[in-house]
């Protein structure tokens, strides 16, 4: 493979891309802030986000945040058709959409839990749930990811500890049959240091997918016995995530201090066997730019990994409030172009595409413009 380690800086953008970029680093301020569906707050991320559909691509773009709330962009009322101006600095430079609430958010299980407490919607058609909502590292500010909120959205009662089997499947057949759900994405806080979730997220989706034909991404750190990828590719799932969120051993052990025990190394030896179960593509990893990592550092990464069959979903890092990283700015929407182009052309040489990706967060692309940057190869 080609490497792509130095950006263009003279690459030219389509206007959707350039403002799907620079929403998701400066985020959006709504004159509206009820319309469309509902914005998250705290949480397994996308948190403090809002979909926001931009010519018929839905994108997860920040609203609580403290950039949001300065943004230089800002989104009218909703027009009779249904669309909403945005505005830079109170010129108008484009037109974008809301997902509307999901009709499965009115349900509630036979003893009382809103569905929406079970499994929320993410960008426009995808079910997602974080099936422990707890890690054991979340309650020390030593060993804990310093951009987690896990604990945020349980606090405030707007999900419950731990999602059963059985709540899942009934959730994700009615979120399908519904509003048409296409695919699922299941993570969990760490539970061990053992199988790291693998076992929750094997009974889990096989209760869903003997309730309804749903593709499922299952989400976890490496587990410490290979024979889970079989396992859990057995129980239904079809794509799955290890996510690195940092690659510089420094910015990992800085960042996310208990998860850096799990080296890139292991996460590397991981991948391979991991694609050797769910297949080319069907592996993918989270990156959040804009932790300390340079844009080499990230595009070298990348490179490692696409040439092992392992889609990088490189997103820009959002703060939350209530983290110790709630102050630490966005990457700017410059550093996202120039790290991002030269990823979809990488891309495009490895055979990797979002939507030949089964389920998950690559194939949704709500949390990053990626997915329009990739270049097919002839």
């Amino acid at each position: 493979m080609q490497t792509l380690l130095k950006p263009d800086l003279k690459l030219e953008l389509k206007p959707d891309q350039q403002l799907i970029t620079e929403l998701q680093s400066m985020g959006l301020r709504l004159t509206d802030p009820t319309e469309g569906a509902a914005s998250r707050r705290g949480g397994a991320g996308p948190s403090d986000h809002k979909a926001v559909t931009v010519n018929g691509h839905t994108v997860m773009i920040p609203v609580h945040t403290a950039s949001s709330w300065s943004s230089p962009y800002v989104a009218a009322p909703l027009d009779l058709s249904g669309n909403s101006t945005v505005t830079r600095n109170g010129f108008p430079v484009g037109v974008i959409s809301f997902p509307k609430p999901p009709r499965f958010y009115k349900m509630q299980t036979m003893d009382g839990i809103p569905y929406s407490q079970i499994a929320t919607l993410h960008g426009s058609d995808v079910l997602a749930t974080t099936i422990l909502q707890s890690c054991i590292r979340y309650e020390s500010r030593k060993k804990s990811c310093q951009f987690c909120a896990i604990g945020q959205s349980l606090a405030a009662k707007r999900t419950i500890l731990r999602k059963t089997p059985e709540q899942l499947a009934e959730v994700a057949r009615a979120a399908v049959l519904l509003d048409g759900i296409k695919h699922m994405v299941m993570t969990t806080g760490t539970p061990n240091a053992t199988d790291r979730g693998a076992a929750m997220l094997c009974e889990s989706a096989f209760a869903v997918k003997s309730a309804v034909d749903l593709p499922i991404q299952g989400q976890c750190e490496p587990p410490n016995d290979d024979m889970w990828f079989q396992r859990m590719k057995d129980a239904g799932i079809d794509a799955l995530g290890m996510h690195l969120e940092a690659v510089t051993p420094e910015v990992r052990a800085r960042i996310m201090p208990g998860k850096a025990d799990v080296s890139v190394e292991r996460y590397f030896d991981a991948f391979e066997k991991a694609v050797g179960v769910f297949g080319h593509g069907q592996v993918s990893t989270y990156i959040l730019a804009g932790l300390g990592d340079t844009q080499e550092a990230i595009l070298r990464t990348c490179e490692k990994l696409i040439a092992i069959g392992v889609y990088p979903f490189v997103v820009p890092f959002v703060p939350i409030a209530g983290t110790p990283l709630e102050d630490r700015p966005s990457p700017s929407s410059e550093f996202m172009r120039e790290l991002l182009a030269p990823l979809g052309a990488m891309l495009g040489e490895g055979g990797l595409r979002s939507s030949d990706i089964k389920a998950g967060c690559g194939r949704c692309g709500a949390c990053s413009s990626l997915s329009t940057f990739e270049k097919k190869t002839s």
